[in-house]
């Protein structure tokens, strides 16, 4: 396969929802980007004669075969964005799916297994603030009494949004019998650092994903005017949040780890006000589970030390956290074995470490020389994305038999 193949048919989703200025995307689930990249897909499998369903949790499904069979072979990803992102993550294993039943076909394989090209909905949590909420609900690994209730910034929940585009919200929820028809899943992605580059390989393979969480501050002190109130008078939010965030990047280098403060709420948020209370949200990553738990207990501490220091009060609480993933079944053994790619683990997390408890999966990344995402510098050449497509094709092929 040409990489001007991929470039053709990568260039007709390209442009949707990208933002002005800085070239990033704005794709949140279940806006109008988002609809008009499932339009997107669609179209695109109905062109391949594949035949196109929307489960119970939105996430869509274009299947050559019969979606009732057993042992179905599936390969996807997500077209959901984080704000200004990069256009690779989730899209590049859209697009390669498509892509390889193509190759598949011009190959004239013939498989002996029901072959699936998926599009899990609001991966990034962007929007809900959920990762991985699609493949999430399928598995069961997130009340869907309580996705419901979820809310974007907007103050719009999860239920309006998806009712909005024609789903019935009512049936969100595990999905047993879909999961049971699923005989390997494999997931190709963008990496998401610099290991290929520097390896100087276009392709690798996941040994695993670290465990990671998602959690939530709220500080709270005393609002008061900025020009008048004495320093010492203060029981200032703000004081104790930024305190906070040098803690946690300070616990994260100490433990080998990762902390990241990259979102803030504050009110009320005026220039010539002392802050009344402020919330932020920790991404704490970690090789291991033990560690993750260290991690976010030391900040903690440290929070609730400058605290009373401050007179101010903090509490955390983890919205989501997601345990360490080994991807060690059949499907990443022989992909190891049989591309001839490098084995490397990954700080990301994605829909394949959540089916991984349910089915045997793999994941393949392409390189991304950059090394940057969740950005809009995030790249990889097309002629990389040409070899990732060839890569899960030979995949595949071979699971499918």
């Amino acid at each position: 396969m040409t990489g001007e193949r991929f470039a053709a048919l990568w260039g007709s989703l390209s442009p949707i929802g990208r933002a002005g200025g800085d070239g990033g995307y704005l794709r949140h689930s279940w806006t109008d980007a988002d609809l008009v990249c499932r339009e997107w897909f669609v179209e695109e499998a109905l062109d391949r004669d594949l035949e196109v369903e929307v489960d119970r949790n939105g996430n869509l499904w274009a299947w050559w075969g019969s979606p009732e069979g057993d042992g179905a072979v599936v390969t996807g990803s997500h077209l959901d964005s984080v704000p200004h992102g990069g256009g690779y993550d989730g899209p590049l294993g859209v697009v390669s799916g498509l892509l390889a039943v193509d190759r598949l076909r011009e190959r004239g394989v013939t498989p002996s297994r029901p072959i699936a090209v998926v599009v899990f909905t609001e991966e990034e949590g962007a929007r809900f603030g959920v990762p991985c909420l699609g493949s999430r609900l399928l598995t069961g690994a997130f009340d869907p009494a309580q996705a419901l209730r979820l809310q974007d910034r907007d103050g719009i929940f999860l239920a309006e949004a998806m009712g909005k585009a024609g789903l019935d919200v009512d049936a969100l929820g595990p999905d047993p019998s879909r999961l049971a028809r699923i005989g390997a899943f494999v997931e190709l992605h963008v990496e998401q650092g610099r290991a290929l580059d520097v390896l100087d390989a276009p392709v690798g393979v996941a040994s695993g994903i670290w465990p990671h969480g998602r959690y939530r501050l709220d500080f709270s002190g005393e609002g008061n005017h900025a020009g008048t109130t004495r320093m010492r008078d203060r029981h200032d939010p703000m004081l104790t949040l930024a305190h906070t965030v040098l803690a946690a990047d300070e616990a994260a280098r100490a433990h080998g780890a990762h902390a990241t403060v990259g979102r803030v709420d504050v009110a009320p948020n005026a220039t010539n006000a002392i802050a009344a209370r402020a919330s932020a949200w920790l991404d704490a990553r970690a090789a291991d589970g033990d560690t993750l738990d260290r991690l976010v207990g030391a900040i903690q501490q440290r929070a609730e030390e400058r605290a009373r220091h401050d007179g101010t009060r903090v509490t955390l609480a983890a919205e989501s956290v997601t345990g360490e993933v080994a991807f060690a079944g059949d499907v990443s053994r022989l992909a190891a074995l049989e591309l001839g790619a490098p084995v490397l683990p990954t700080g990301a997390g994605h829909d394949a470490g959540v089916l991984s408890k349910h089915v045997d999966t793999g994941m393949l990344f392409v390189r991304n020389p950059t090394g940057i995402s969740h950005a809009p510098q995030e790249s990889a050449s097309d002629a990389d994305c040409a070899v990732g497509v060839e890569k899960l094709t030979d995949l595949l092929a071979r699971l499918s038999q």
